[in-house]
């Protein structure tokens, strides 16, 4: 969503990377002015997916352009508001399927009720709305929360990079031959 935003563009923004530059937004924006209907909402489980909502944000940015008479690449009048509507979907997009697993967990004696934690981290746990509106899960269920500082919450796949490293170095269950392994799509 930055990137079709052009918020590299932004005075605000340049130097951001595209989260912090829609958290950065959203700060002064207001949600309410745009509605993106949430993902998978007809779907009982603990999916997440962000394609269909990224294509109704997608939409409403092409609306918002022919509207305004600006090409791909200008910045919207707009752009603070999108930021908050698009944070605040995702947001709850998140507590909610984050709750429902929740739920799933207890219920199927997975996680006790008793002393049970939410862990969030990565990237997304840098994101302060989305920390503030599952720490708030967290405390309304009785659960544990706990998050790195934000510093620390970095994209994923450089932590999952550097746990392989380790196991590397460690000799930890780390293949040397790929032969006889089936790889499968989806």
């Amino acid at each position: 969503v930055a990137r079709r935003l052009s918020l590299r563009k932004h005075p605000e923004c340049h130097s951001m990377a595209g989260g912090k530059a829609i958290e950065h937004l959203a700060q002064t924006g207001d949600r309410q002015q745009h509605t993106f209907r949430l993902p998978l909402q007809q779907y009982r489980n603990c999916d997440f997916s962000f394609s269909g909502l990224q294509n109704r944000v997608n939409n409403t940015i092409i609306q918002k352009e022919k509207e305004e008479g600006i090409q791909e690449g200008e910045i919207l009048s707009c752009v603070k508001d999108i930021a908050a509507a698009v944070q605040h979907a995702v947001a709850v997009h998140i507590i909610q399927r984050t709750y429902r697993a929740m739920l799933f967990c207890i219920k199927n004696s997975i996680l006790s009720s008793r002393n049970a934690t939410l862990v969030v981290s990565g990237g997304v746990a840098s994101n302060q709305y989305i920390r503030k509106g599952l720490q708030t899960l967290a405390d309304v269920n009785d659960f544990a929360f706990l998050c790195p500082p934000p510093r620390l919450c970095t994209d994923n796949g450089v932590m999952i990079a550097w746990n392989g490293i380790e196991r590397l170095r460690a000799g930890l269950g780390v293949l040397h031959s790929t032969d006889g392994i089936r790889y499968e799509p989806k």
